[in-house]
């Protein structure tokens, strides 16, 4: 087990800036950098104004596409978002009487973006006049000119981060691209289309021309924009909370309604974390395991009758997803037993490769063993050429890993083919014949870094006084959520007197602990078997934990939920 220290986060702001608050609450939120209790105001009307480089000249393109009856084409991506943003841009803008079809890259035979060959075959498929991406382009140099080439003009809406001029669009939209004033670097590819899309139809309407209100597809950019694990700035977090309130009322598209039907969710009491890990997988897994077409149409479906047996395929889909992920990440374990690995003498970086390992699930298995071995983890497969071999990677905080990749590609050229991403994940493709010296190379960047980096911390709000452990405080805290990337839900730690413990099927801890006051509370810690070295013997434990609300039987109690536990 990776030794994790506990400490309490710093304040980043001042707790006495926020009057009107509790002090747990004024607390809570200046140790995640909040500015004022504004930010406690998740209204649309307090979203940032659309300042985006490239903005109008998006806007007037597709303006006149739509007046002048032009064939409109959006290049997806194969995740999530790419997928939100997607059915986002088919609904709009066929709302206002776009033209418009979508395709989305084959990610096992094209790889990513809008390269030429997806440029060709959208020439093939649709010859359209317009082409617009969303999730990606921002690096397409190449894919831009050829379908200049073929005669299309070229929009380009992407989120991801790069440190090269953009390419030679019509239009680029992209909040991290070089000279964008737009203050929120975080918004996700949905939440770029939703700008442009946004005030596209405010423009239209302005001119008498037909327009649509985008409220109605908020659920979309909340649920693309939380699996895409986006920062949860206050804009962002406005995103995300209007869409949830859409979801709970049940005014939101019928594939969410039908997916959360199936994993036996209830809507009305959705959370945005469900958007990450109940409803975002099974999108996420058409593209890993199959086609995003499926995705896409799931959410592009008009009746549930219809998005039923999509949603149901998904389900399918992502349990198939899950089982490959299982057997990676199982071999990769076993990898690192053969070299007699332990947590005192790991390598600075985890770099793995198999012929036979899947391409759609590298990238969960990298952050399955970045997370238990608080390294940032790279794992490859095998490309369709033979020649090439894909890479997923994922960070540990305070390591920029799109960057790490791009020094080492400057420094040795002939290793990386191929780059992109963000500063906790990014892909990668390089010649197979290279894996061996692009491990030792790419370890030794990596093992240059602070080696306080490789720490690993467990943040906390501090401890609880004993008359703050109620069911009033878990309301409390859940008024200021969403919470999630950079905005991460309270955690408290503190030490307990154990009152008595069992196991619930030998694998799951159920504690009752006292606290000073003399109330009794339940804590239960989910696989605790496989993840503490519990003594009963010992009449006191430290947790780390969140607080809960219990339902069962009826009856609603207090709950804490066990982060870590240690004696």
């Amino acid at each position: 087990m990776t030794k994790i220290i506990v400490q309490q986060r710093p304040f980043l702001t001042r707790p006495e800036n926020f009057q009107g608050v509790s002090p747990l609450v004024a607390k809570i939120l200046a140790r995640r950098g909040v500015q004022s209790t504004q930010e406690l105001e998740l209204k649309l009307k307090n979203l940032l104004a659309p300042t985006m480089l490239g903005l109008p000249e998006a806007i007037e393109l597709i303006d006149q596409a739509i007046d002048q009856h032009k064939k409109i084409v959006i290049v997806g991506d194969y995740d999530a978002d790419g997928a939100t943003s997607t059915t986002l841009m088919i609904l709009a803008l066929r709302a206002m009487g776009a033209d418009v079809e979508y395709l989305v890259p084959d990610r096992f035979k094209y790889g990513y973006g809008l390269t030429p060959a997806i440029a060709d075959l959208a020439f093939a498929k649709f010859t359209p006049d317009l082409l617009i991406t969303v999730d990606n382009g921002i690096s397409s140099h190449e894919g831009v000119k050829q379908a200049q080439d073929h005669g299309m003009q070229v929009i380009i809406t992407d989120h991801h981060l790069t440190t090269k001029p953009t390419p030679q669009a019509e239009a680029v939209v992209n909040p991290n691209q070089l000279g964008c004033p737009f203050p929120s670097k975080a918004l996700a590819g949905v939440g770029v289309a939703f700008y442009v899309l946004a005030n596209l139809s405010s423009q239209r309407k302005k001119h008498g021309k037909s327009h649509i209100n985008m409220a109605q597809y908020l659920d979309l950019v909340a649920l693309g924009t939380y699996a895409d694990v986006a920062s949860l700035d206050y804009n962002n977090r406005i995103l995300i909370d209007a869409g949830l309130q859409r979801i709970r009322q049940q005014q939101c598209r019928a594939g969410i309604i039908a997916l959360l039907d199936i994993a036996k969710r209830d809507a009305a009491s959705l959370t945005a974390s469900d958007l990450g890990f109940v409803i975002g997988p099974r999108i996420n897994a058409a593209g890993r395991m199959d086609t995003m077409d499926i995705g896409i149409e799931c959410l592009l479906a008009e009746t549930l009758e219809q998005a039923y047996p999509i949603a149901e395929q998904l389900t399918q889909l992502n349990a198939e997803r899950r089982q490959v992920e299982t057997q990676i990440k199982q071999d990769a374990l076993t990898e690192l037993e053969k070299i007699q690995l332990d947590h005192n003498n790991l390598p600075h970086a985890l770099i793995m490769f198999e012929p036979h390992w899947h391409q759609g699930v590298i990238g969960i298995v990298a952050g399955r063993l970045k997370e238990q071995f608080h390294r940032p983890s790279i794992v490859f497969a095998r490309d369709e050429d033979g020649i090439h071999i894909k890479g997923s990677a994922r960070s540990i905080e305070g390591i920029h890993i799109r960057d790490a990749i791009e020094l080492l590609a400057e420094q040795h050229p002939h290793l990386v083919s191929h780059f992109g991403g963000h500063a906790a994940a990014a892909g990668l493709t390089i010649q197979k014949q290279h894996f061996a010296e692009f491990k030792t190379q790419f370890e030794q960047l990596i093992a240059a870094m602070d080696q306080e980096l490789f720490q690993a911390v467990l943040w906390t709000d501090g401890e609880l006084d004993a008359d703050e452990m109620n069911l009033n405080t878990v309301a409390l805290l859940k008024n200021l959520s969403p919470w999630g990337q950079k905005f991460p839900s309270p955690v408290f730690e503190g030490r307990f007197k154990i009152v008595d413990f069992r196991w619930l099927k030998e694998i799951h801890l159920k504690l009752r602990v006292a606290l000073s006051n003399g109330h009794i509370v339940e804590a239960i810690a989910f696989n605790a078997a496989s993840k503490y070295d519990f003594n009963p013997m010992q009449d006191t434990v430290h947790l780390v934990y969140e607080l809960d609300r219990n339902e069962f039987n009826g009856n609603i109690s207090l709950q804490l939920k066990i982060i870590h536990l240690s004696q």
